[in-house]
């Protein structure tokens, strides 16, 4: 297998990773045939995979502009994986030049091609580290530099809660970031669902599987359980629904057009819940 020349030293490219192949349903390059395999595997199952990750960083756009015309000016983006086009920092700094934004990620290709992309961002900056351990996020030199925690800030918890099991203690993990934050933050949040995905649960459970064959199991929580993260937070209107039905706005794009009128981008959930 030959080693493609940006890939981070001590990567081991034989093992697949869910950042990668999220580059990959997003039409991104920086993943790796091992990648491409699993994601191809995924698609057999649920083909409409690319138009929910379509959907989903449409509706992050349109929440992260949200933000910024509430005041909002700093975003902690926790799994953000590889930067595409249409990044947090590149729609909150068009919006409020100036906005902060601190990305976090374990892969250590994301972080490494986060690293390319900011250079020379004084404003932004990526941290490696895990959700798992939020304590680690919050001490880490790059938010304490960029972040102050005494003002409201945007939490975006996108397409990432549903690579925690239980006994990872989401929950609880959710619950002690929104601690760390001022009254008047934002949670963002997005998470796979059986709900609305226009497949039987059974074949559905195809792609579930296919992600538990590479050990990043695909946990698909019901809208109650997904209602839970938002625990101390009041959501906005209108509440937790699909990506698609969250403040829809003209499509900034044909892709995006496309991507929200297909019925798979309305499978799993999209919310913003802000801080009392």
């Amino acid at each position: 297998m030959e080693r493609p020349a940006w890939a981070p030293p001590g990567i081991d490219i034989s093992v697949p990773s869910v950042s990668r192949i999220y580059d990959y349903y997003l039409g991104g390059s920086h993943n790796f045939e091992v990648d491409r395999e699993t994601a191809r595997r995924a698609m057999e199952f649920m083909p409409g995979l690319p138009k929910i990750m379509q959907a989903n960083r449409a509706f992050m756009r349109r929440a992260v502009r949200h933000a910024v015309d509430q005041g909002i000016t700093q975003f902690l983006d926790i799994g953000s994986g590889i930067p595409t086009f249409g990044n947090v920092h590149e729609i909150a700094q068009a919006a409020s030049p100036g906005a902060r934004v601190v990305y976090v990620d374990h892969d250590p290709v994301a972080v490494a091609h986060s690293q390319a992309v900011l250079a020379g961002d004084e404003h932004s900056g990526i941290v490696a580290a895990d959700l798992r351990k939020p304590q680690d996020i919050l001490d880490a030199p790059e938010v304490t530099r960029l972040l102050d925690l005494d003002r409201p800030v945007a939490l975006l918890l996108v397409a990432v809660l549903h690579f925690l099991e239980e006994d990872d203690e989401p929950y609880a993990a959710v619950a002690a970031l929104r601690d760390a934050l001022a009254p008047g933050s934002l949670l963002i949040l997005t998470h796979a669902s059986y709900e609305g995905i226009p497949l039987t649960e059974e074949v559905a459970g195809g792609t579930v599987g296919v992600y538990r064959d590479i050990r990043n199991p695909l946990v698909m929580r019901s809208g109650e359980q997904i209602r839970g993260f938002f625990d101390g937070f009041e959501l906005l209107e209108p509440g937790l629904v699909s990506m698609p039905d969250w403040r829809p706005e003209a499509p900034a794009s044909p892709q995006d057009a496309e991507a929200e009128e297909d019925p798979y981008a309305f499978s799993g959930f999209g919310g913003v819940g802000r801080k009392a």
